[in-house]
């Protein structure tokens, strides 16, 4: 199994990246598994004190369970991936029955923060994007796909989001393999990862 881990700051792109790499390839040969299903399961709190936890902070996510259900699709067992609402700022009660694949792809802007997560990609790949495209896109997809006003984005984006990327996130970079432009000149980029899938399944 080869595993491909693709990061980057919030609004980068990285779903657009993925939606590229997928769609070139057999579906029933690669997989993707997203960071977002992993925020750790805050039912023991109430609503007002989730509103207040920093999800971009690692501390915020369920590593461990993230690293035991990629160490159990290598061995090419079956999983049951969380399922996370971001109107509850909490998991459901549901979970996704996640089949092991030639290619698991695993996305997410913190997902090369945790040093046991980064020893288990194959290719590290970093998407980037300039802050204020990543912000014009953050304020857009939270307003119609999750139901926040645009002050609550903006206090977020400058009291959370800014300050964790520059933590967090922007250093990352570094264990990358590759670095895609989320522009139109990212064709290149994404031609050749799709080559070096296309060779690691065959």
């Amino acid at each position: 199994m080869l595993i491909i881990g693709i990061a980057g700051g919030t609004g980068c792109g990285k779903t657009t990246v993925v939606n590229q790499i997928v769609n070139e390839l057999p579906q029933e040969e690669v997989g993707v598994i997203s960071q977002d299903s992993y925020y750790k399961d805050t039912s023991h709190l109430s609503y007002e004190e989730r509103t207040k936890i920093n999800f971009d902070h690692p501390r915020a996510i369920d590593f461990d369970l993230l690293s035991a259900n990629l160490t159990e699709l290598k061995k090419g067992n079956t999983i049951e991936q969380p399922v996370y609402s971001f109107v509850t700022h909490n998991r459901t009660k549901d979970t996704i029955m996640t089949h092991p694949r030639k290619v698991m792809i695993v996305e997410g802007i913190l997902i090369f923060s945790n040093p046991e997560i980064l020893d288990l990609f194959d290719i590290k790949i970093f998407v980037h994007a300039d802050a204020d495209e990543r912000l014009i896109r953050r304020v857009r997809r939270d307003i119609a796909e999750r139901g926040r006003d645009v002050n609550e984005v903006l206090d977020r984006y400058q009291t959370t989001l800014k300050p964790m990327h520059q933590q967090f996130i922007e250093p990352t970079k570094a264990y990358a393999d590759i670095i895609i432009p989320n522009d139109k000149r990212n064709t290149v980029a994404v031609d050749i990862v799709r080559t070096v899938i296309a060779e690691k399944i065959n």
